[in-house]
């Protein structure tokens, strides 16, 4: 079954793998191309489900069924091969297995007997033949067993039950019967097998079967290979090597159109003089597969856009589309993936500091004070991101005690002043008794610094009188009196 689609199917059926002389084949290679089951109708892989009523007959699906199908061609080609069944035997030996191989000379022997006995399976069990009865389980004139088997391949109607596979019946050893049932019933000889060699004296051998074990349930005795000489050119000289048999083709190199095969044999002795085997180990010729032809895309509409790649901010999404059509039927260029960017509203950028600064030093050099430490704003904060935490932080400190002496020193800056005092009103004697030149030089007042406030005060001098001369006029500044 080709899933999904309609009700097309590959399949292979009444292969004969029997050979003229009655032997087996060796290999089959069969391709196969689809078939129509005709229960339902449709044109591609993906068409609904609709009944086909009437049903139609089983048929091969062909190149020009319809313009929509897989396997169009408008030149109306051979259709593509779509699959490949290989048979091979594996084993040569009939006699490892008792099951009877169903050639017709055996089912009219297994069919013979069993007519003459009551049947009473039920019509709705269906088996395969009886098997040959085994050897006896006794090999002397004591009483034993022996079985045959059969195979339940379908049970139509489960209500009803199916009788054993297995059957059994009494037996003794070889010779205590008194009926000569110790015949053995064998098949005729499979064809020779290749002659061992390629050049020169070889062997070659070929088997046969048992067919039935003889009543009495002894062995057979009988051979069931026999092995001669052969001979494959007699004219070999001291330079010829042996090779093996040809191996199986190797697949053709081309899918469609003319292509190569190549098949391989190896060299099982080289020449006895020494020289080289000249034998070719390789074999290759040419192999023609059905004709190429390209037929369109056919592609799956294009699904719908996943999601964006990101939860804030630009990202990108994605969509697809299948291709419905066989690759190798024909060159697609078509893209069968897309990509485009996508945008989500800005994601919040946090404000970002820069590391604390160190502490400053303490704010006074004795007793207690503070100290500050600071850190910048690096990054703002933006569409809602984290606000920015402090940015200054003080911390108390204490210095060494302040010394009790202040007192002593307040004393020696007020004697200083007292000092400045009397030293200004000398000067200010002196300008009394020379108005004009006292007058150049005095100072208005002086600016000293008090020790309690650290600010500054205005000593004022006493007050000048000065009078003016004959003229009117205030000697040294030309002003009137």
């Amino acid at each position: 079954m080709l899933g999904p689609s309609p009700d097309w199917n590959v399949g292979l059926s009444a292969e004969d793998l029997c050979t003229k002389d009655c032997g087996w084949v060796q290999r089959v290679v069969q391709d196969l191309i689809p078939w129509d089951a005709g229960t339902d109708s449709g044109v591609t892989y993906e068409s609904p489900n609709k009944p086909t009523v009437p049903q139609e007959k089983i048929r091969p699906l062909t190149s020009l069924d319809h313009p929509q199908s897989p396997f169009y061609d408008p030149e109306g080609g051979s259709i593509k091969l779509v699959a490949r069944v290989v048979i091979e035997r594996i084993a040569r030996k009939g006699e490892q297995c008792n099951i009877v191989p169903d050639n017709i000379d055996d089912i009219v022997a297994d069919l013979a007997p069993e007519e003459k006995e009551e049947d009473d399976t039920p019509e709705t069990c269906i088996y395969s033949n009886w098997s040959p009865w085994s050897a006896c389980s006794s090999s002397t004139c004591e009483k034993g067993k022996r079985m045959r088997q059969r195979m339940l391949k379908a049970q139509l109607d489960l209500s009803v039950p199916c009788p054993d596979t297995q059957d059994f019946q009494p037996c003794m050893g070889p010779g205590c019967s008194d009926e000569d049932g110790s015949t053995c019933m064998m098949s005729d000889w499979i064809t020779w097998s290749p002659c061992s060699v390629s050049c020169g004296m070889g062997t070659r051998s070929r088997e046969r079967y048992v067919k039935q074990f003889p009543e009495d349930g002894s062995m057979c005795k009988v051979p069931t290979e026999e092995t001669e000489k052969c001979i494959v050119n007699e004219e070999c000289s001291p330079s010829s090597c042996l090779v093996t048999e040809w191996g199986e083709w190797d697949e053709c190199s081309a899918s469609c159109g003319t292509g190569m095969k190549r098949r391989h044999r190896m060299i099982k002795m080289t020449p006895a003089d020494g020289s080289m085997c000249k034998a070719e180990t390789t074999e290759a010729e040419k192999c023609m597969m059905p004709e190429c032809h390209t037929i369109p895309c056919l592609l799956s509409p294009w699904s719908e856009w996943s999601d964006c790649s990101v939860t804030c901010g630009k990202g990108m999404r994605t969509r697809q589309r299948m291709l419905k059509s066989a690759a190798e039927l024909g060159d697609c260029n078509e893209e069968l993936e897309q990509a485009e960017k996508c945008m989500l509203p800005e994601c919040p950028i946090d404000c970002e500091l820069t590391e604390w600064s160190q502490w400053s030093e303490c704010n006074t050099s004795c007793g207690k004070g503070h100290m500050i430490r600071t850190r910048m704003i690096k990054i703002e904060p933006q569409f809602g991101g984290t606000a920015c935490p402090e940015t200054v932080q003080r911390s108390k400190c204490r210095v060494r005690k302040c010394l009790r002496g202040a007192g002593m020193e307040k004393r020696r800056w007020k004697e200083a002043r007292e000092k400045r005092r009397s030293e200004q009103a000398k000067k200010n004697i002196d300008s009394e008794q020379y108005p004009v030149a006292g007058l150049a030089q005095r100072r208005w007042c002086d600016s000293v610094y008090t020790e309690s406030s650290g600010a500054s005060a205005m000593v004022v001098p006493p007050v000048l009188t000065v009078k003016p001369n004959w003229a009117g006029l205030v000697p040294g500044l030309g002003l009137e009196g």
